[in-house]
């Protein structure tokens, strides 16, 4: 059984009607697990309650208090927006507080069963910063999971391999000054953030990024994949290893132009499962609706033990 993390909560943080980030990415990704043919062999799991579980000190390791309290005023004062792409509903704080949940709940379950784990959250995480969203992102899912990682026995080094089509500009930020936490991003290159460049390396040796040409599809993520990705994972030896799962690099997604098709996703996932499969996966970005819901199946399936 493969752990999914999911809650309907997640579809109350509201970014507005025309939004690309909307609450019914998870709901087409949810149909599409619900009707797949191995879907008995998915174990859907409610995030811990955050009255049940203390977190905000994994928060405020990541995030400044500062940070934290503007997206719970802006919240409680009926939302508003942290920049021009980053709404806050009355909801949102909350959510988001629900997100960064299970994303923990989803690290316990990979380190218990040694087995990968699936969370199917929002709002997504990995353009935050230690002080400011930015992206459609509240907080740093991702790099708050490393963290807490870290805490668990046994879990000595962490890497995150983000291949959402835009560069994971605030968890690189916040773990590139890690020597046990590994950071490695494909992205469509120029693209928003405009950040990644190839010769950033962190502190540690421990970041790599690959930036891409639009209009890469799988042949170069293929290339990508065998020449650097995977002799830095293996090189760094991850005890765990956390995906930014954004799907926004298919061809059909609106906001970029790169040119993978949603069964991609089948080959990258099992290039992983070659390193471990203490792998968690974590939803980011990808907002045509078909294609994020098919690139999710292709991901998932490889991890069902046959």
């Amino acid at each position: 059984m493969l752990p999914v993390l999911y809650s309907d909560e997640f579809l109350l943080h509201e970014t507005g009607y025309f939004h690309p980030e909307k609450p019914e990415r998870l709901t087409a990704i949810k149909n599409a697990l619900l009707a797949a043919p191995w879907a008995n062999q998915l174990d859907w799991q409610t995030p811990t309650a955050i009255a049940q579980r203390p977190i905000m000190a994994e928060i405020e390791r990541v995030h400044t208090s500062r940070y934290i309290t503007t997206v719970q005023q802006l919240a409680d004062r009926g939302g508003g927006y942290l920049d021009g792409d980053t709404p806050v509903s009355p909801r949102s704080y909350e959510v988001a507080l629900l997100a960064v949940s299970a994303w923990r709940d989803g690290i316990d379950q990979v380190i218990n069963t040694e087995n990968p784990a699936f969370v199917l959250a929002r709002p997504p995480g990995h353009h935050a910063l230690s002080d400011r969203g930015m992206g459609f992102c509240l907080f740093s899912n991702a790099a708050i999971a490393a963290c807490y990682a870290l805490q668990q026995t046994g879990i000595n080094r962490v890497a995150i391999l983000d291949w959402d089509v835009h560069h994971g500009n605030g968890t690189q930020a916040i773990v590139e000054t890690s020597r046990d936490i590994a950071y490695c991003s494909l992205h469509e290159s120029p693209q928003y953030p405009g950040t990644g460049a190839a010769d950033e390396r962190g502190a540690y040796n421990n970041v790599l990024n690959i930036p891409m040409r639009s209009g890469s599809a799988i042949a170069q993520y293929q290339s990508a994949f065998e020449q650097q990705v995977m002799p830095f994972l293996t090189h760094f030896q991850p005890d765990l290893l956390i995906v930014s799962a954004g799907y926004d690099a298919t061809q059909a997604d609106p906001l970029a132009g790169m040119c993978l098709k949603p069964a991609d996703y089948s080959l990258l996932t099992q290039h992983c499962l070659h390193l471990t499969r203490k792998i968690l996966f974590g939803l980011e970005g990808g907002y045509d609706l078909d294609a994020i819901a098919q690139s999710v199946i292709a991901t998932i399936q490889p991890c069902l033990r046959q």
